[in-house]
């Protein structure tokens, strides 16, 4: 195991000072990143998608839920699926409580190509709550380059309503993700990091939360996300 070089406490404090600097100016970098993308034009959205929802028949303006904006997961779960995509999986795990997005007049929904009742038990396994839409039969996901041809892609998007017009304001796809999975954020404060290094590829560790092999991660039978933590 490569571990960090052992020094004083004084020599730690001196390199995290050095350290911080550099953070600093990623911070005000994301900062200035940040203000520019709230500075893109917009598009209106004028074509009509109807997506099925637990409640029957949506429209896009409906997945605002009476709020001013709007985020939306393009979740991978194509028709031909049995599970979601692993990444897309972690990433919505990493979402949280909504009422923080909510306080900030902000809804969050998910949206895949498969039909509801294909993703429903999924769901009901991750022991999600968070509102999952289905967009198949309609070209959301195409006309928003989340589906091509050739396959799904993991994307966010965004949007904003004035009224009953709806706008598309930003979307981020691939690494831009990253962000999106809170867990790297904890992992990159770590001596170990990601731990991604030796890997072929950077998802080769990847698994459901439900379907780790490690006893000190999730194994099938540990009810972990809901406080109850047992082996079956």
């Amino acid at each position: 195991m490569n571990l960090p070089k052992i020094v004083s406490r004084s020599e730690w404090l001196e390199a995290r000072r050095v350290l911080l600097e550099k953070e600093k100016e990623v911070t005000n970098a994301r900062d200035t990143i940040a203000a520019e993308r709230r500075k893109l034009p917009m598009v209106k959205v004028e074509k009509e998608y109807l997506f099925e929802g637990p409640d029957g028949t949506a429209t896009l303006l409906d997945l605002f839920e009476g709020r001013r904006q709007l985020i939306v997961r393009h979740f991978m779960f194509g028709p031909d699926d049995d599970e979601g995509c692993i990444g897309c999986s972690m990433q919505t795990d990493s979402v949280g409580e909504l009422a923080h997005m909510w306080a900030r007049d902000t809804s969050f929904a998910l949206v895949s190509r498969a039909p509801l009742a294909k993703f429903a038990p999924f769901k009901a396994r991750m022991g999600w709550e968070y509102p999952w839409y289905s967009s198949f039969g309609n070209d959301f996901n195409y006309d928003f380059e989340a589906a091509t041809e050739m396959g799904e892609s993991p994307g966010v998007s965004a949007f904003i309503r004035d009224g009953d017009d709806v706008f598309h304001t930003y979307s981020v796809f691939d690494r831009g993700g990253d962000i999106f999975k809170n867990f790297y954020n904890y992992l990159d404060i770590t001596a170990l990091g990601r731990q991604e290094d030796e890997l072929e590829h950077p998802w080769d560790w990847w698994r459901y939360k439900d379907s780790y092999d490690s006893e000190d991660a999730a194994v099938p039978g540990n009810n972990w996300w809901n406080g109850t933590r047992f082996k079956s």
